[in-house]
């Protein structure tokens, strides 16, 4: 078939999802039962990556129905490149050998020789539009970290399955995790954590970018989880998976990786039992500095060497509201402050203006210069407090990885609470 049926196909194709914006948005299945058979599939990702516009005659136009005298197509989208590219990796022929594609202008530059956004480089977060823009020309992975409270009695798992980002691969907080204690989601090993995200398909000098469906909250936890491990190029989705979807974002159910979340977790298990797991290629290196222990907080009580937050509700903080799990004492770490991760977060789940957060930790007595350490409940809604001290330019912050969930377990460890005061 000739390339210009091809694109004939594609544009009728394009005509019955108005709905994404982008003509070639939701094409991918006429792209790929069109293509010649000579072609290979990455030949198409060729066309997606490689050429910046493709003209459309009238005729075609007028065929499709879009009702326009001259149009040119811009580059696919996110989700027809993702899904081509995530699917297949056949070598593409050589312009002049038999079932190449006709050339069509230049040859980009590789992406490696591209350099990232300088806009990137200074924030701890990104908007949905920046992650569709750097998509195309940088290796970028998209996390679904979405994870529940116990009692809130929802499966992010079966969630991401049903509606996720083009491409986004599934991590699961509670399987990538240390499976040698019973405290819930702990920091598994290097070697755990290594085989699980080289499952997932991430590299060293992967640019990866998280998300939750709440806004921010488990993406959070999973952005700590890399930092700790040495990887750099991470970054939240503001707003996650609802913004996403808010701004025109194409959300799908599809795609090869979804069973690469469990897979990882599988990873995680053979590795803690001694078995030999592939050779993956991210390697980690540990940051100590990022995390404390039970010992380091217990100690800090005499010492202040840092200051503690504690990220958890106020009425949960003072004991005068029961803890979401049975058995834990109510109340607080001695000497800890109070800063609900929610007061960083604005309705929506994004994080607030740089002036408002700095204005929500100084009326919490904060001081900017010290060290911090933030607990909560079992680190998850800590890591959100992480994010916002980061995007101040407080990137040393660490967390308490036991958090409450370890220190009230414990009948000996000390404890504060407002219960005499909330009911005086």
């Amino acid at each position: 078939m000739s390339l210009s049926k091809c694109v004939h196909k594609l544009a009728m194709a394009a005509a019955s999802w108005p709905r994404l914006g982008v003509p070639f948005l939701s094409a991918r299945t006429e792209a790929l039962s069109c293509r010649p058979k000579s072609w290979s599939l990455s030949a198409s990702r060729s066309i997606c990556s490689g050429f910046p516009r493709i003209t459309i005659p009238a005729s075609v136009q007028q065929s499709a129905g879009w009702g326009l005298t001259t149009a040119s197509v811009a580059r696919p989208s996110l989700l027809l490149c993702n899904q081509i590219q995530s699917r297949h990796s056949t070598s593409v022929p050589s312009v002049g050998q038999a079932g190449a594609l006709p050339s069509m202008g230049p040859v980009p530059r590789k992406r490696e020789e591209r350099p990232i956004p300088q806009e990137a480089e200074a924030k701890t977060v990104v908007t949905p539009a920046w992650l569709q823009e750097i998509f195309f020309e940088f290796r970028v992975r998209t996390i679904d970290a979405s994870w529940y409270l116990p009692g809130e009695n929802r499966n992010p798992y079966e969630e991401y399955k049903k509606e996720h980002v083009p491409g986004a691969v599934f991590f699961n907080i509670d399987t990538i995790a240390d499976i040698t204690t019973d405290l819930p989601h702990m920091l598994p090993s290097e070697a755990a954590f290594a085989a699980a995200v080289s499952k997932l398909g991430i590299k060293n000098d992967s640019l990866i970018v998280v998300y939750d469906t709440k806004g921010i909250f488990s993406a959070a936890r999973v952005w700590w989880m890399f930092k700790v491990f040495g990887h750099q190029k991470v970054w939240v989705l503001d707003g996650g998976l609802p913004k996403w979807r808010a701004t025109g974002h194409p959300i799908v159910s599809h795609g090869t990786q979804l069973e690469l979340g469990q897979e990882a977790g599988d990873c995680v298990r053979m590795v803690y039992a001694g078995q030999k797991v592939e050779e993956g290629k991210f390697q980690a290196k540990f940051q100590p500095h990022l995390v404390r222990s039970i010992d380091d907080v217990e100690s800090n009580i005499d010492t202040k060497k840092f200051q503690l937050i504690d990220a958890r509700g106020k009425a949960r903080f003072e004991g005068t509201e029961p803890e979401p799990s049975d058995g834990h004492r109510g109340g607080h770490i001695p000497g800890s402050l109070c800063i609900p991760y929610t007061a960083v977060l604005d309705p929506l789940g994004s994080l607030l203006p740089e002036e408002e957060l700095a204005a929500v930790f100084s009326n919490a007595g904060l001081d900017p210069v010290k060290p911090v350490v933030v607990s909560c409940r079992s680190g998850v809604s800590s890591c959100v407090i992480a994010l916002a001290l980061h995007r101040l330019g407080k990137e040393d912050v660490a967390i308490y990885d036991g958090s409450w969930a370890e220190w009230s377990s414990f009948s000996d460890t000390p404890v504060e609470t407002n219960v005499a005061a909330a009911s005086a």
